[in-house]
């Protein structure tokens, strides 16, 4: 018997109960198998999935994945074992997000997710779907890298120097403003150009006015080159209070200079008077944002006095400028400045700037500023998991070197003894900023770099702790302190440079010890630190080659402190830190112990014997007080750090700055100012100086020297991709990969050539430029307002491109370019395999709160997305039901069966 119910039904949407009859019609209809995550299957129990994830067996079996139809295609078993491969490894997420795990169970945790990670991207490959296409990263007809390359510009912009309109007089103008604008053309011809605002005479020192003034004088002389300004908008800002959102009217339009240059041109500024600088990096605020900061000592030389700059915070006399750091610079630990006046800091990176993304959770970036503040480049060291920059050091020939500590793999996607532990490494670095070398020199256990040192001959030593046996040195016990020696050597002028470790010592006690800082005075190397709770001073002699030998130790007493800084000046060794000790061993007292925790500065004899000579400067007040830094220009000690706070105060209570300067020989103090930071935050990190580094160009946003209007090209200088990095390609619908690996001379535009190369020409690959971008209010300043260039990919054809596949863990280049992998062509249309990406990252891990969240988030769309596949395996059994009233010819078809069935029953 028929039931007409249930043909009325798919036309009415009414709720039905079939007969028999249409109940096998239902059965036999029935195209796909039921998936695990059907209402009508019971989930598998959180407790019972965790204990599966955590046995060590295999993540994705498709044995075990059933099929309740018959014949059904082998995909959906595939998937169903995907899908409760992933399922297991959520279980070990919401696990690790459980209030209250231990680190040591987080640890197996982490351990099995990236077993689990590992096994879907070596599944996925080998999957061989018919008639879908699964991949682990993204499916898209295009894909663009997020890392760019610079292009070269003539065009420098300042930060904002007025405010308000171009024809009103500015400060920065005022009093007596005189530089030279210097312009090297391409016959290397050299023309001066003279600038003194006097010689406007009455005319009002207006920006117009000012521009116009300069201008002329360039013009006169025969210069293509011109100073122009630019406007950057304000925008309203928005406040909270009395728990309602208050916009605040946008403020004045504010100006900045912006030089536009020639490329026939290279342009410096000379300023007709200078003064020492002293740079303060500081965390300020209670959201922690780092700064910089730029004072003008009272010495070398009679430069107009400092003014507050347009926007600047908590100003204080003496203070030419502030500078905001990167987004994304967690903190900064040492910084120095070069030859020729600009600042080098050594910073840890959560995320590196929009164009050059970073490989792993943090990398360390060595990032150089010009004298303005202005940010002129950012080299990332490229570490594929995590690495921290403790110590930086420039040569008199502009060389830089930093040193730290990196966990996972760095080079050629090698790791250290054992991969989950830090170990030490020291970079090199040309005067531009370019890697020259780099050694990573680990122990067995745990070991950092904490201090690095150029020597004599080219040599750089690197000191720190470890908490077992360096190579070619004895362990102590516990934490030991140890020295390194690196030399170079080079086959030819055109030949890599190799480093070469040729000494290493380990000193120390049975319990926690370790080096904080080094300094070289000709043939001697000294080492500070803290050894068992004392502060201990070594004398090291350099032999031949450079290998060091302990020579003398000094123990200064109890630390109950930090060592901050350590330098020789004259044959005399001064170490700053700070000590709660009222009696160091040092000799003579000039200033005592103020109470609390105090900053001191210690100045003993070379050779590490007590001496008459033998000085002792305790610095602060009543409270505690810290030194984060300290520096020594023309024999004077400047040192910053926080000023008397009261014992016990919490982390969120309010600390003030300071700056000063001292005679350590009499323990007068010559300079000081101390300051607020924003929400009465203020904590200096490190500390610079430069001779004669600040100037009225400060006023103007101008740097001294000449500014550089070209970046390298090259991607390993440009991005944080390292040399050996890679990925693969392969075809869409399987087959044989290609790698691409990346080498040394590789620009964009070599690589665009090898990836169409192993695409077999399936992949077309372009370099697109952007335009530079008009300034926004809360821009970093940067020296060069620069368009970028990027790879942008798509399928040859339109329609069947190829897949990018990760490289190994440690040397992905696809992390380093910013590009996703999975499958690059036509996703779905007709006569086009469809296709569905997973939008899983291979650097998913458990390590930290924000990583398991967003493995969490990861995971989820992945599950969707494999239900999406699921659906897309048969369309047709998917399509929504036919609701609403039927229409009048089908109505009438049904009473005809309707009468016809009446008939047939009786």
């Amino acid at each position: 018997m028929i039931d007409n119910s249930y043909l009325l039904g798919l036309f009415t949407g009414t709720t039905v109960t079939p007969s028999n009859a249409a109940a096998t019609a239902l059965a036999q209809a029935k195209k796909q198998p039921t998936p695990p995550w059907s209402t009508t299957t019971k989930p598998p129990e959180q407790s019972a999935l965790l204990r599966a994830a955590l046995g060590g067996r295999d993540f994705i079996n498709e044995g075990n994945a059933q099929l309740d139809v018959k014949g059904a295609s082998a995909d959906y078993k595939k998937l169903f074992a995907l899908y409760q491969g992933l399922e297991s490894m959520n279980a070990l997420v919401n696990r690790a997000a459980t209030k209250g795990v231990s680190a040591l169970e987080l640890t197996q945790l982490n351990k099995r997710f990236a077993a689990g990670m590992a096994e879907v991207s070596k599944w996925l490959p080998s999957a061989d779907l018919d008639a879908i296409r699964l991949v682990q990263g993204t499916s898209a007809t295009t894909s663009k890298t997020t890392a760019a390359v610079a292009r070269d510009s003539a065009i420098s912009v300042t930060g904002p120097i007025h405010e308000g309109s171009p024809d009103s007089l500015s400060p920065a103008f005022a009093g007596e403003v005189q530089f030279s604008i210097s312009v090297k053309k391409s016959d290397n011809s050299v023309v001066e150009v003279a600038i003194d605002l006097d010689e406007m005479g009455t005319t009002s020192r207006t920006l117009t006015n000012v521009l116009e003034h300069i201008n002329g004088k360039l013009e006169d002389a025969g210069l293509e080159t011109r100073i122009g300004r630019e406007l950057v908008k304000p925008e309203p800002k928005t406040i909270t209070t009395g728990g309602k959102t208050i916009t605040l009217p946008a403020g004045p339009d504010q100006f900045a200079l912006v030089v536009r240059g020639s490329t026939t041109e290279k342009v410096s500024f000379v300023p007709a008077q200078s003064a020492d600088a002293v740079y303060v990096v500081q965390k300020s605020g209670t959201a922690g944002g780092l700064q910089m900061l730029k004072f003008q000592s009272d010495t070398g030389g009679a430069a107009p006095a400092p003014i507050a700059g347009v926007g600047e915070t908590q100003w204080v006399e003496g203070r030419a400028s502030q500078t905001a750091l990167p987004e994304g610079v967690e903190t900064v630990r040492a910084s120095a400045t070069g030859p020729d006046g600009s600042v080098w800091m050594v910073a840890d990176l959560t995320a590196g700037p929009d164009n050059q993304p970073i490989k792993g959770q943090k990398d360390v970036a060595l990032i150089k500023l010009d004298s303005a503040g202005r940010v002129v480049m950012t080299q990332a060291l490229g570490a594929a998991s995590t690495a921290s920059g403790y110590a930086i050091a420039v040569d008199e020939n502009g060389r830089v070197a930093v040193a730290g500590s990196v966990t996972g793999a760095l080079d050629g996607g090698k790791t250290g003894d054992v991969a989950n532990v830090a170990d030490s490494f020291v970079s090199v670095f040309d005067a531009d900023g370019q890697e020259v070398w780099t050694q990573r020199r680990g122990a067995r256990a745990a070991d950092e770099a904490t201090s690095v040192s150029f020597g004599p001959d080219g040599m750089v030593y690197v000191a720190g702790r470890s908490q077992s046996a360096m190579a070619g040195a004895v362990g102590v016990g516990g934490w030991d302190g140890y020295l390194q020696a690196f030399s170079e050597t080079q086959a030819h002028k055109y030949a890599p440079i190799v480093a070469t470790a040729t000494g290493t010592v380990q000193f120390g006690t049975s319990g926690t010890d370790g080096v904080d800082a080094v300094a070289v005075d000709g043939n001697n190397l000294y080492s500070a630190g803290i050894e068992d709770g004392r502060i201990v001073v070594r004398q090291f002699t350099l032999e031949a080659g450079g290998k060091p030998v302990l020579a003398a130790t000094r123990d200064l007493g109890e630390a109950s402190g930090e060592i901050s800084g350590l330098a020789i000046v004259d044959g005399k060794v001064v170490l700053s830190g700070t000590t709660r000790n009222a009696a160091l061993d040092v000799g003579t007292v000039t200033t005592a112990h103020h109470g609390g925790k105090d900053a001191f500065i210690a100045v003993i004899d070379g050779s590490l014997t007590a001496s008459a000579d033998d000085r002792l400067t305790y610095v602060g007040g009543e409270g505690d007080d810290s030194a984060a830094d300290m520096k020594i220009l023309d024999g004077k000690v400047w040192l910053t750090g926080v000023a008397n706070r009261p014992e016990g105060a919490k982390d969120t209570d309010p600390t003030r700055a300071y700056l000063t300067r001292v005679d350590a020989t009499t323990g007068a103090v010559e300079w000081r100012q101390e300051w607020d930071g924003d929400g009465a935050q203020a904590a200096p990190l490190t500390l610079a100086v430069a001779s004669g580094g600040a100037s009225v160009l400060d006023r103007l946003g101008l740097p001294q020297g000449e500014i550089d209007q070209s970046q390298s090209k090259t991607l390993v200088n440009a991005t944080s991709l390292r040399v050996g990095d890679r990925f693969y390609v392969s075809p869409a619908d399987g087959g044989r990969s290609v790698a691409v690996t990346i080498e040394a001379r590789d620009t964009l535009q070599t690589l665009a050539r090898k990836i169409e190369q192993a695409s077999n020409m399936k992949l077309k690959v372009t370099v697109s430029s952007e335009s530079a971008k008009d300034g926004e209010p809360g821009d970093l300043a940067t020296a060069l307002k620069t368009g970028l260039q990027r790879l942008s990919i798509t399928a040859r054809d339109g329609v069947k491109g190829a897949v990018l596949t990760s490289g190994e863990t440690g040397r992905d280049a696809l992390a380093g370019l910013g590009l996703s992998q999975g499958y690059i062509g036509k996703t779905s249309g007709d006569d086009v395999t469809a296709t569905f990406g997973l939008g899983l990252p291979t650097n998913l891990n458990l390590g930290s709160a924000s990583a398991i969240a967003t493995a969490g988030e990861k995971l989820q769309a992945a599950m969707k997305v494999i239900r999406d596949a699921y659906r897309g395996l048969s369309p047709e059994a998917n399509k929504p039901a036919v609701t609403g009233q039927a229409p009048a010819y089908l109505q009438a078809q049904l009473a005809n069966y309707q009468a016809a069935l009446a008939r047939l029953t009786g």
